[in-house]
């Protein structure tokens, strides 16, 4: 049977207060790791987000965790080569990786930071879920497909997240969602529910919070 992706519906309000409570204290910068020997145990319940470079990955994590600088972007695409820990409400980890894609960093730290993501997908038991990010103007391109199928061997749940909702036009914006469905239908590990986000105007924050929150 074929995956529908369906959009994420807004969550009852059950699930909107979990999300809400989670986010409602302090979410700390933990440590950046650089290697793996370098990661806190996994004693928490974690989930990362991922994506390309510019695909506004730290506006949508400091619209989450309701922090205005708590992941720092950075104006030099594939400046950030450490996989960032912050934790939340002292049961979750968040963690921002690196963003990938870009052609301005040096083959060595590529081929290093490479090796460092298929290390940490393959050798987290505690990660949950791992959100992949696309530019709404954009859709999937080939180096989300790379991450994508990285996931797919690392038996890691992945759910795509359409950032920048309100840059396109509706009729852009369903094209895209469609050529997504599309993508996604190719991976295993693809949870099929797609969530809509703009971290400018507030859309999908909750329904990201109440997905964080009620994991198990």
């Amino acid at each position: 049977m074929t995956q529908t992706f369906s959009i994420v519906e807004t969550p009852d309000a059950e699930s909107a207060e979990k999300g809400r409570m989670l986010f409602a204290g302090e979410t700390e910068f933990l440590k950046g790791v650089v290697e793996m020997d370098g990661m806190p145990p996994g004693d928490l319940l974690e989930v990362c987000f991922a994506g390309r470079s510019n695909v506004g990955k730290s506006s949508l994590i400091n619209a989450v965790t309701g922090r205005k600088a708590l992941a720092r972007a950075s104006n030099t695409p594939g400046r950030t080569q450490e996989i960032n820990f912050f934790t939340a409400a002292d049961s979750h980890y968040l963690v921002d990786l690196p963003g990938y894609g870009y052609a301005n960093a040096p083959v060595a730290i590529v081929a290093k930071w490479q090796r460092l993501l298929k290390a940490y997908l393959s050798g987290r038991a505690n990660l949950r879920r791992a959100f992949v990010l696309v530019d709404a103007r954009h859709g999937v391109k080939v180096v989300d497909e790379e991450i994508m199928s990285l996931l797919d061997r690392s038996a890691v749940t992945f759910q795509c997240v359409l950032t920048k909702i309100d840059k396109p036009s509706k009729a852009d914006l369903d094209k895209v969602i469609e050529q997504v469905r599309g993508a996604l239908a190719k991976h295993p590990a693809a949870f099929p529910e797609i969530v809509l986000t703009s971290s400018e105007k507030g859309h999908g924050i909750s329904e990201l919070r109440s997905i964080i929150a009620t994991l198990i």
